[in-house]
C-alpha cells in the first residue's frame, strides 16, 4: 500500500481523542535519550517525556535489555498467578516510601490505578463521596473521570452522584486573599470544605488529589496546605489518595512529592514514571486497608494485573533511578532549568510566572495582557509551533479564564547542554511568536 505522507491524511483512519488539538504535523520513527525522530528526519527535544512519562528518556539501554529478555522469558499470565518481577516490585515500592504504606497493586494507567484506589476507598469506608480539586485531572475513565474538573466533563451525561470540587491554592492566581493581596490558603480551605459539608450525604469516602496539580496549570500546593487537607479527611472519616502519576519517583527532586510536606497517604497511586513510558501503574496502601478491603470482597481483577513483563521494567526503573541518584540529578538540572526560565521571565514581558519543583516546572504566558483579550491562547499556540518548527516538543495547558501554562518536563537523564539548548529555543520562539501577533 502507499504510504500516507500528506500531513492532512495522516489522522484519516484515526479517531480524534484530543478535544479540539490536532495531532502533530510529522510522524515520529524513532527515540533515542532525550530526542525524537521524524520520518522526514528532524530531530526534535523532548521536553515533556513523551506522555509526562519517560522520566529515564527513549530507548533507555537497560529498559530496552529487560524488555527483550522478559518478553521472551515471561510476559503475561492468568491474573490469579503470581511472578517474581511482580513480587520483587511489590517489596521494592514498600521500600521506598514511608509505613504504613507496604502493601501493592500492579495495573496499567493512572486512571485505571485511580479507579482501584477509589473503588477500594469506597469500600472500605462503606461511602461514596469523593472530592478532588476543581483543575484536576485524574483519567478518563468512571470514577477517575468523574473526579477530573479541567476538562472531558460537558456532553457525555450525569456524572455519578457524590463528586465534589475543592479549590485550587493557586498562589499567582489567588481567589481568596488576605489583607496583603497574598492566597489565603487556609481560609480558602475551611470555605472549601464548608460547601462540600453543605451538600454532602454523610458518605465522604475519600479526597483524591494531586501534590502539584500538573494538567491543572502546575500549582503546586503552598507549604502546609497538604497537611491542613489531611486534618480535614481526618475530622471526616476521610481517606487521602494521594496521585503521583507525574510528581512520582524523583521527577521532583524526592522520591516522592508528599515526603516534601512530611505528609503520609492512606493511598498512594503511581502510574507515568513508573514504568518510564511503558503501561505500569500502582496502588500502596497500609496493610489495615488492605485487609480491610479484602474482608470485603475487594474485587479488581483486570486483564493485565499484576503482569510480569510491565513489573519486570518497574524493577529496571528503580534500579536506575536508585544507581544513577536521579533524585539529586532532578534536583540539579531542575535548578538549572527554573533559573533559565526565571531569565526568561525577565526578558519576556508575556511571561506572567514560572513554578513548580525539580523538572515538573510550568511557565505561565499572560498575553491577553499584551495582546488583548485571547492573546494568551494566541499567544501560546504560536510558541508552541515556533518551538516545533525550531526542533523543541512542548506542551501547553490552556484552561477556561486562564493564559497558556507549559509544562515542562524533560527526562531525568537529560544533560545540562540539552537543558541550556531548550531553554534558547523557548527564548527565540517567545520572540518570534510575539513578534508576528
Amino acid at each position: 500500500m502507499p504510504s500516507e505522507t500528506a500531513g492532512a491524511d495522516l489522522g484519516r483512519h484515526l479517531i480524534r481523542y484530543s478535544g479540539h488539538a490536532p495531532f502533530s504535523p510529522e510522524v515520529v520513527v524513532r527515540a533515542a535519550g532525550t530526542s525524537v525522530f521524524t520520518e522526514s528526519g528532524r530531530e526534535l527535544l523532548d521536553f515533556t517525556s513523551g506522555q509526562m512519562s519517560a522520566i529515564l528518556g527513549h530507548s533507555h539501554p537497560a529498559i530496552v535489555s529487560t524488555v527483550r529478555e522478559q518478553v521472551a522469558h515471561l510476559d503475561h499470565l492468568h491474573s490469579g498467578m503470581l511472578s517474581r518481577p511482580v513480587v520483587e516490585l511489590a517489596r521494592r515500592l514498600a521500600g521506598t516510601v514511608p509505613e504504613p504504606l507496604e502493601k501493592a497493586l500492579l495495573l496499567t494507567t493512572g486512571a485505571e490505578a485511580n479507579e482501584a484506589a477509589v473503588r477500594m476507598a469506597k469500600l472500605v469506608t462503606g461511602r461514596h463521596e469523593i472530592v478532588s480539586f476543581a483543575r484536576s485531572w485524574h483519567g478518563m475513565t468512571q470514577a477517575a473521570a468523574n473526579a477530573t474538573y479541567s476538562a472531558g466533563r460537558k456532553g457525555y451525561g450525569p456524572a455519578a452522584p457524590g463528586n465534589f470540587a475543592l479549590p485550587v491554592p493557586d498562589r499567582y492566581r489567588p481567589s481568596v486573599v488576605d489583607a496583603d493581596g497574598e492566597l489565603d490558603w487556609r481560609r480558602q480551605l475551611d470555605l472549601g470544605f464548608e460547601m462540600i459539608d453543605a451538600q454532602s450525604v454523610g458518605s465522604l469516602a475519600a479526597c483524591l488529589v494531586e501534590p502539584i496539580l500538573s494538567s491543572g496549570g502546575v500549582v503546586e500546593l503552598p507549604p502546609g496546605y497538604l497537611a491542613a487537607l489531611a486534618d480535614k479527611c481526618r475530622e471526616r472519616g476521610m481517606l487521602l489518595i494521594l496521585d503521583e502519576a507525574q510528581t512520582g519517583l524523583c521527577r521532583t527532586g524526592d522520591w516522592y512529592a508528599f515526603e516534601h510536606e512530611g505528609v503520609v497517604p492512606d493511598i498512594l497511586v503511581l502510574s507515568k514514571t513508573l514504568g518510564a513510558g511503558l503501561p505500569l501503574a500502582a496502588v500502596l496502601t497500609s496493610a489495615e486497608i488492605e485487609q480491610r478491603a479484602h474482608e470485603r470482597g475487594f474485587l479488581f481483577f483486570t486483564t493485565h494485573v499484576n503482569d510480569p513483563l510491565p513489573a519486570a521494567v518497574g524493577n529496571t526503573v528503580l534500579d536506575v533511578l536508585v544507581r544513577d541518584r536521579l533524585d539529586e540529578r532532578a534536583r540539579q538540572l531542575g535548578t538549572a532549568l527554573r533559573e533559565g526560565l526565571d531569565k526568561l521571565a525577565a526578558r519576556h514581558d508575556v511571561v506572567g510566572d514560572v513554578r513548580g519543583r525539580g523538572l515538573l516546572l510550568g511557565m505561565e504566558l499572560v498575553g491577553d495582557q499584551v495582546l488583548g483579550e485571547g492573546g494568551a491562547d494566541r499567544l501560546g499556540a504560536a510558541v508552541t509551533r515556533r518551538c516545533f518548527e525550531l526542533g523543541l516538543h512542548m506542551n501547553i495547558v490552556q484552561l477556561p479564564g486562564m493564559g497558556g501554562i507549559f509544562r515542562i518536563a524533560p527526562p531525568l537523564t537529560a544533560s545540562d547542554e540539552e537543558i541550556a539548548r531548550g531553554v534558547a529555543v523557548l527564548d527565540r520562539a517567545l520572540a518570534d511568536a510575539a513578534g508576528d501577533l
